[in-house]
């Protein structure tokens, strides 16, 4: 059962003052009888909610692309710091998405949010080996050398050795370097690990590509959109 306020909100008919406008105004049916209470509960399995005549299609999941900015955890609550649900708008969140993975507190980029368990189970499951690409500046000057030593599996500094990864350089100087990593794994803090075995240190961390889909450039660090239809089945047919 669900409100039938919160349905409409998150069917697109617009934000919960405006479809409570809507109902209020006896423009909306529930198995042909006009409705205008918001909080009426409805059977979304079985009732047939209209707005205007037109039947409304419920989205039972909702599935999100945020820039994440540095300073939210990647979790639902925190008595203690902010979280990225408090980036998301209110009719985004009836259907109470959660972060799909985290990403550090400091690390911005990527970060899909979502409520569908089964597509979240899928994609981080160490089985499926989805590839994470990142961004990484670092205080050190790379080489072949260190493209070797990613592409053999770092070893960490509690004896755990890494699966392979990618690493490509895209400018080094004797003060520093960029570059992108690859990876299939997500172990606390991998990245800065991995860095800090070949003694050096991330200065600044972006995920940039998650199961195949890219991070949209138009979206500033703060700013989400709902994935596209190709999206979504991109991390539905991992």
């Amino acid at each position: 059962m669900k409100r039938l306020d919160n349905l409409l909100v998150n069917s697109g008919y617009g934000s919960r003052r405006e479809v409570q406008k809507i109902i209020r105004q006896k423009k909306v049916t529930v198995n042909g009888e006009i409705i205008n209470r918001p909080a009426v509960h409805v059977d979304i399995l079985k009732d047939e909610v209209c707005v205007l005549g037109e039947k409304v299609l419920y989205k039972e999941f909702v599935y999100l692309m945020l820039n994440k900015p540095a300073g939210f955890v990647s979790a639902t609550h925190d008595k203690f710091e902010r979280t990225v649900l408090e980036l998301i708008d209110d009719e985004d969140k009836i259907l109470e998405p959660y972060p799909v993975g985290r990403l550090d507190k400091d690390t911005v980029g990527l970060l899909i949010i979502s409520n569908d368990g089964n597509m979240c189970h899928r994609v981080l499951s160490p089985k499926r080996h989805v590839e994470k690409k990142y961004f990484v500046r670092v205080d050190t000057c790379l080489n072949s050398s260190h493209i070797e030593i990613f592409s053999k599996g770092v070893i960490l500094e509690d004896g755990y050795k890494c699966k392979p990864v990618e690493l490509k350089i895209l400018n080094s100087t004797p003060t520093g370097s960029e570059c992108e990593v690859v990876l299939t794994e997500g172990k606390f803090h991998q990245i800065k690990r991995m860095f800090e075995a070949i003694n050096s240190n991330v200065l600044y961390l972006k995920r940039i590509e998650f199961c195949g889909i890219e991070l949209d450039e138009n979206l500033n660090e703060g700013e989400y959109r709902h994935l596209t239809d190709e999206e979504v089945n991109i991390l539905k047919l991992v």
